[in-house]
């Protein structure tokens, strides 16, 4: 097995290195303004902590943020359960889109017919394409999303009819955020997926997501976004936990990130409009190299600190830990890319998005 494992960290390397030479700024896909397009009647978001608005409120869970000073920057300096200090990508995008300044949790929340007409987001904080990430900390699986999401659109047609509901579930955007805490806890933390050497388990990831955009098409959408992971082994928590006494970025975690992602990226290129997913315009978003870039060039951005978060020491605050009696914030969290050891700073989001829109289009 040990002998197994140094030729799959090798083989990384080799992949690793040959991906991470294509730079962001040099894309092949043409940018298209979302400005130019039509706009979408809703927006739909599936996926982790990174797009969940308060969906986990409504479950018991320790993954939560329900409470200060997350939200401080938010309106009313509200702890809405986002997991920042302010709006989260999926608030961002849609207020991009024009659609709405802030996309609700379909969960625990008072939905009015606006609401359901221009989407939701059904994104729970610490699930993973692979169903076994979601259960280990009692959140929703991507599945549990989906049946959510079914759920929603009979409340849909009763607002609309059968038929306008259909053509908004058809034409409305889908923005799929998930996968980090495949790698980052289920893998590299716990025990229960060794039975995987990292290739097989990256290859199994890619399976369920592949199977969760087939389901999704299958539900009526059409034009789905699904991001890659981050460079993991630069987050603060990663840091904290396997980057030394210098809390230095961990190769093997970011070099895992890019194999993950680069079989992502294959496999929605197959899937997008192929004779199995006739329509279908399916989008790869690379989260990875703009990340990196605003993690390793922080004066770039204005930023000061990058390897740390801006609630408590930053070293290892993240949900219950930050709390504003034992974890009180920095002075200005604008200043920080991250404000948890997981997530970014409202400023990191916005920035991040900025770039990802004028790539992408979405």
């Amino acid at each position: 097995m040990a002998s197994k494992r140094a030729v799959s960290r090798s083989l990384l390397l080799v992949i690793a290195t040959a991906v991470l030479v294509r730079p962001f700024c040099c894309a092949v896909d043409a940018p298209t303004s979302a400005a130019n397009q039509t706009r979408p009647p809703a927006l739909f978001v599936f996926g982790d902590s990174i797009v969940d608005p308060g969906n986990n409120n409504a479950l018991t869970t320790l993954i939560r943020c329900n409470f200060p000073p997350y939200g401080q920057d938010f309106p009313g300096h509200n702890a809405t359960g986002r997991f920042s200090n302010g709006r989260v990508p999926s608030d961002i995008l849609a207020s991009r889109l024009g659609i709405k300044e802030y996309l609700p949790a379909y969960l625990g929340t008072q939905l009015s017919d606006f609401d359901l007409l221009t989407g939701v987001s059904f994104a729970s904080g610490g699930c993973g394409f692979d169903p076994l990430t979601a259960e280990l900390v009692s959140v929703l699986t991507m599945d549990n999303q989906l049946d959510l999401f079914k759920e929603y659109k009979e409340k849909l047609k009763r607002i609309t009819g059968a038929r306008r509901a259909g053509e908004i579930v058809a034409t409305s955007v889908y923005m799929v955020v998930t996968g980090t805490d495949d790698l980052a806890n289920t893998y590299f933390t716990t025990p229960f997926r060794r039975d995987y050497d990292l290739e097989s388990y990256i290859e199994f990831v890619v399976r369920c997501a592949s199977d969760f955009i087939k389901k999704l098409y299958g539900h009526g959408a059409r034009r789905i976004n699904v991001a890659g992971a981050p460079p993991i082994g630069c987050v603060p928590s990663q840091r904290t936990n396997a980057g030394g006494l210098e809390r230095d970025c961990v190769p093997l975690y970011n070099q895992a990130s890019v194999v993950l992602n680069a079989a992502l990226e294959k496999e929605i290129k197959r899937l997008n409009g192929s004779a199995e997913l006739p329509g279908s315009v399916l989008k790869y978003i690379d989260l990875y190299t703009p990340l990196l870039d605003m993690i390793q060039r922080p004066g770039a951005y204005g930023f000061d600190v990058t390897n740390r978060g801006c609630c408590g020491t930053g070293v290892f605050e993240v949900t219950m830990m930050c709390n504003r009696y034992t974890a009180h914030p920095c002075r200005d969290p604008s200043k920080f890319l991250f404000w948890d050891t997981y997530h970014l700073t409202e400023r990191g989001y916005e920035l991040l998005m900025e770039q990802i829109i004028n790539r992408y289009g979405l």
